[in-house]
């Protein structure tokens, strides 16, 4: 069984309930934050909560802000933004988790959210988390969390609707003396009977409001219950208090390192879940003991749909995920010229400047297994690469090669599954780590990071000076196996964004992260 990204139907049991739930989780981080679709509507929503404490029930008042779009199209995902949770205490419940005056606080949040689309459902959990705070002395107590939540994914048209459910509230109570701190108290906590706990609704696919299917100004209304037009919004239909995309700072524009051009065009047009980003590193030459530095060049990705499949007691699952892409140099799918100079056989200094040419489709497929809590994905890169060399210097003095000088085929990695992907092709190997509300470490094929490999490079063919072969002595001096490579991902870019994401996009859909090679 694969259960893809979207809203689909309640399944019976507690234990699969809660897996569905932590598979939303886990296969939201796989999905592009540029994905989602710009916040249009505002969500600022009170609602009375009864609370359990072990002394008895005390009353709170939670209030959830957010930020959602007002409609999406089918498959597009969703995720709210700017998500708080703010829970008050008042000042007879604060007497109750503590009877010592003084100390502090720190709180997190689980704030059940109920998604409904028609006659399908699912539960999404909101996590949010806050800093130490004082515990007042008199008066109550508000404890604000924030933290981002995973998306969500309507597959057919209708309205898509966010409700609030049971909240819990963990607490680590500390107090004046290290010997003084209370035990850490959970709150279980329900919304009042007569709570009003929808939180936003999305319109999912086209608009019926509108003759041609597009939003309407009145077509959503307010989850605070405010109409959505006159005063609250713009003449669009949008909200007018919704947060803004700010513009990148010009420090920062300046600040980003030189790199060549990263867009998709008319001659490579993007698609529904295209990105890019750039790539650099270093590659060894075993036999020059030296390595070659490799500039950032630009790669192109589309992106595939993310599989989970649950184990059978679904106590954890696999997550799958293929994607392909190609390298991009104005065109060619290549990389940016690259120098390495050696001291071939040892005592004659030369110069090289290469390219590494695209002879096949580039892959990406990712394979990660979760408990829910912690997350571990490895992700194999196979693209088939032939070594050009278009310049050689030896000595200083210029020494043309010819127009095709390369290797007499890909460069050729050990492969760990060669039924699968026969033929030789570069393999590079990442690995990502992730526990549940932390940030991932390693490699992710959306936040990038280290790609490293072992290749052997074939023998060389078509070089020539005068009419003098020079296949034996590019062999000679530069074939053979073992040779390392480690190449750095930057942090892609969602270049379809209706609205590029300023942390990640330049403001004409390059990629902002411009990665630093390493050894």
């Amino acid at each position: 069984m694969r259960l893809h990204l979207t809203v689909g139907a309640t399944r019976p049991g507690t234990r699969g309930r809660n897996a569905t739930i932590a598979a939303f989780v886990v296969l939201a981080a796989m999905v592009p934050a540029g994905a989602v679709v710009a916040a249009d509507q505002s969500v600022d929503v009170s609602l009375p909560y009864t609370c359990t404490l072990p002394s008895g029930e005390v009353d709170a008042a939670v209030r959830v802000s957010a930020s959602l779009p007002a409609r999406v199209e089918v498959g597009e995902a969703i995720r709210a933004t700017d998500v708080e949770t703010s829970v008050e205490l008042s000042e007879e419940a604060v007497k109750k988790l503590t009877e010592k005056e003084g100390g502090a606080v720190s709180a997190a949040t689980r704030l059940t959210v109920d998604v409904a689309q028609g006659d399908s459902t699912a539960q999404a959990l909101w996590r949010g988390s806050a800093n130490p705070q004082p515990v007042p002395a008199t008066g109550p107590l508000t404890l604000t969390t924030t933290g981002d939540v995973p998306t969500v994914t309507g597959q057919d048209d209708g309205d898509l609707t966010f409700t609030a459910g049971a909240l819990g509230v963990d607490l680590a109570l500390t107090g004046t003396t290290p010997d003084s701190d209370p035990a850490p108290l959970t709150l279980e906590c329900t919304p009042g009977k007569d709570a009003a706990a929808l939180l936003a609704t999305v319109g999912v696919g086209d608009d019926p409001g509108g003759p041609d299917g597009s939003p309407t100004a009145s077509s959503t209304a307010s989850p605070s219950g405010t109409p959505g037009r006159d005063e609250g919004t713009t003449g669009d239909g949008q909200d007018k208090d919704a947060p803004e995309v700010a513009d990148r700072p010009a420090a920062e524009a300046d600040a980003r390192p030189a790199a060549p051009p990263c867009k998709y065009d008319d001659g490579y047009p993007a698609g529904p879940m295209s990105l890019n980003a750039y790539v650099a590193g270093y590659a060894n030459v075993r036999k020059q003991n030296a390595a070659a530095l490799i500039p950032p060049f630009c790669t192109m990705l589309e992106q595939g749909s993310p599989e989970f499949e649950p184990y059978p007691d679904w106590s954890g699952g696999v997550i799958r995920q293929h994607s392909t892409g190609d390298l991009y140099n104005n065109g060619r799918k290549e990389s940016m010229p690259f120098k390495a100079t050696f001291l071939t056989f040892r005592f004659m200094p030369a110069e090289a400047t290469m390219v590494l040419e695209q002879a096949g489709p580039l892959t990406v497929d990712s394979l990660g297994a979760t408990d829910f809590v912690f997350t571990s994905t490895d992700t194999y890169i196979r693209v088939p690469l032939v070594l050009r060399v278009i310049k050689l210097e030896v000595d200083g003095t210029p020494l043309n090669v010819g127009p095709t000088c390369r290797t007499s085929g890909s460069l050729k990695s050990p492969e760990p599954d060669s039924a699968k992907f026969p033929g030789d092709h570069l393999v590079l190997h990442g690995r990502g780590e992730q526990n549940s509300g932390e940030p991932a470490t390693g490699y992710q094929l959306l936040s990038g990071g280290p790609l490293t490999g072992e290749v052997t490079i074939p023998a060389f063919r078509g070089c020539s000076n005068a009419g003098e072969n020079l296949d034996r002595l590019f062999t000679a001096a530069v074939s053979g196996s073992g040779n390392y490579i480690k190449q750095m991902q930057g942090q892609t870019c969602y270049a379809v964004a209706e609205v590029p994401n300023p942390d990640e996009c330049t403001e004409d859909r390059q990629p902002l992260k411009v990665p630093v090679p390493e050894r």
